[in-house]
């Protein structure tokens, strides 16, 4: 590790320039695409990251045909180790648009109020993102005011490449065999969909998609997708008294009787789950809700689904002739449930932090990544810090000193297999 720490004092890092070219490449997913990748524009920056890969040696880089890239780094040394593997996402959110950003580098933060020119409301405040208090002196990036940032997630691909032109550049640095995963359409809940897992030649390895420096997550929601699909009665509007019954009106009744103090993302924090009406369509005979379901402990997902077939068989009580149909779908799983099994992961990650200077700190994303999917397909895949902060909106930003500790730490963990092995 004393190479790696000598070396890093002369190393130019590159995860900034990386990531504003990334942030300028519009990859927004669709949830409502059946096709993979949900939109093709994902594929315009693959492109841009293979060819990046080849120009720094790594010829078997790809682009398949969904919109997943792969690479491949052999190992550099004589002793048999795991291979472990690097992921990050390549799709922005459908949140916010992702369309003609344009990042703004603030040099040196001190504390100040950063208005955004392209829309002087949208204000990035330290009062309301606290993190920022730990950041003076550092560079920010932020967008423009129009758009989402794109730190989620390629700051994460940023910092995964800037690693692998460290070790292009110091081949003399150990690692074992490394595997490059960026997928598509993460944000809505299909990234590890067509995952190739015959292409990853890895035991473990580690997405980076967190938030704050020195974050080491190991513990996800759990998730469950809820549809309602109402059948009522329709009839002309000028003849329907005592006839029609309206779809749309029982689906706003449901909407209407949901919890109003708990179980919803705005009433709850921390381990609390919750039931969220995410769309809401149809017409005066057929509608249909749609919600999802989260929770750190998988049982309470079944709880969930309960509490809205009994809400909603109270509201159809007053409505004789209407039927619903109830449909509940696993999307993830808390991520805990194997990994708390294979420590090693964490281990590995937490000292390659400290080695990078850092305090690590082990947290619980309310929400979940690929490494959700990954770790339940045979890969444990704990979650790296990648700096993002306030993703999903105008306001997204991150730190670029905290992208190149997320770099440092990708290296010194890829040295501690290396040396250390299982």
């Amino acid at each position: 590790m004393a190479l790696i720490s000598e070396l890093f004092k002369s190393y130019s890092f590159s995860a900034q320039e990386r990531f504003l070219q990334y942030v300028q490449i519009d990859t927004q997913s669709d949830p409502t695409s059946s096709s993979c990748p949900t939109t093709s524009k994902q594929k315009n920056l693959g492109k841009v990251l293979v060819q990046e890969f080849i120009d720094l040696g790594i010829s078997n880089a790809e682009l398949d045909e969904l919109g997943y890239v792969y690479a491949f780094l052999p190992s550099n040394v004589p002793q048999e180790v795991p291979g472990i593997f690097f992921c990050s996402h390549m799709d922005t959110s459908p949140d916010c648009s992702g369309e003609n950003v344009k990042p703004i580098v603030h040099a040196s933060y001190q504390g100040q109020d950063l208005i955004l020119p392209d829309d002087p409301n949208v204000i990035i405040r330290l009062t309301e993102h606290p993190d920022l208090s730990e950041q003076m002196g550092n560079d920010i990036i932020t967008a423009s005011g129009s758009t989402l940032l794109g730190a989620d997630n390629k700051a994460g691909l940023a910092e995964i490449m800037d690693a692998v032109a460290f070790w292009a550049q110091h081949p003399e640095v150990p690692h074992g065999p490394i595997t490059i995963v960026f997928t598509p359409d993460e944000e809505v809940g299909r990234g590890a969909d067509h995952i190739n897992l015959a292409k990853i030649n890895a035991q473990f390895g580690y997405t980076l998609d967190g938030e704050k420096r020195g974050h080491l997550e190991n513990e996800t929601f759990s998730a469950d997708s809820f549809h309602i699909y109402i059948q009522g009665v329709s009839q002309h509007p000028g003849f329907a008294k005592g006839r029609m019954e309206s779809a749309l009106k029982i689906a706003a009744e449901i909407i209407a009787n949901l919890p109003q103090e708990t179980f919803s993302p705005e009433t709850t924090e921390e381990k609390e789950g919750f039931i969220h009406p995410t769309d809401i369509s149809g017409s005066v005979e057929e509608a249909q809700i749609d919600f999802i379901l989260r929770d750190f402990d998988t049982s309470k997902l079944i709880e969930y689904g309960e509490k809205l077939k009994q809400i909603t068989h109270a509201v159809l009580k007053n409505y004789p002739r209407s039927s619903v149909r109830f449909e509940q779908r696993e999307q993830y799983r808390n991520m805990y449930e194997v990994l708390q099994h294979h420590p090693h992961c964490m281990d590995f990650a937490m000292e390659a932090m400290r080695l990078a200077g850092l305090h690590p700190e082990t947290r619980s994303i309310r929400g979940g990544t690929d490494g959700s999917r990954l770790t339940f397909m045979g890969l444990p895949c704990p979650n790296i810090f990648a700096g993002e902060h306030a993703f999903h909106s105008k306001q997204e930003w991150v730190s670029v000193q905290d992208m190149n500790k997320a770099t440092e730490t990708v290296i010194y963990l890829a040295g501690l297999v290396a040396e250390n092995g299982l």
